[in-house]
């Protein structure tokens, strides 16, 4: 079974493929002498190469990376005083995860070290095992933070440690 998509990545290219497919036809009566099985025939075409196109594996995770960055400021992540806030985003149906860690941290750690943790995620997610993922993943990530960023005795936490599901 095919998990859902995290966004609407589905819907809008259907959604703009259909405005496209629909607006085509009078474009075609306004500017050509086509005939109707002309028009119409274009019409489907249109439809479904656009439709086909714009659900592309490489475009589906651009949107998913979209919703990643949009998810990372929705959920205050970006609003850390010291800006060292790290979200672990993973699009099942896209396949597509990502470790996003603000300005703070990746001035200092660069994005090639969250790369065993999404290896560590992909690994388990790949074999059914979805929790063991990003308990492994999140492991990786607190290891890495706890050696660049020690906590100190004044440090605290700013924002909830959670698994959001949208």
């Amino acid at each position: 079974m095919v998990p859902p998509p995290s966004s609407d990545t589905t819907a809008l290219p259907i959604f703009l493929a259909a405005i496209v497919a629909l607006a085509l036809p009078w474009l075609s009566v306004a500017f050509t002498a086509s005939s109707v099985n002309r028009v119409l025939l274009l019409q489907l075409i249109t439809f479904f190469g656009l439709a086909a196109m714009l659900c592309l594996p490489r475009l589906r995770r651009a949107a998913a990376h979209r919703v990643a960055m949009e998810q990372f400021m929705i959920r205050g992540v970006a609003h850390k005083n010291e800006r060292t806030a790290v979200l672990i985003f993973v699009s099942l149906a896209e396949r597509y995860a990502r470790i996003i860690a603000d300005e703070g941290i990746a001035a200092r750690v660069p994005q090639t070290e969250w790369q065993r943790a999404i290896d560590e995620l992909i690994s388990s997610v790949t074999n059914g095992r979805i929790a063991d993922g990003f308990i492994a993943a999140i492991d990786v990530c607190g290891n890495v933070l706890a050696t660049n960023f020690p906590r100190s005795e004044t440090s605290r936490d700013e924002l909830p440690d959670r698994i959001y599901l949208i």
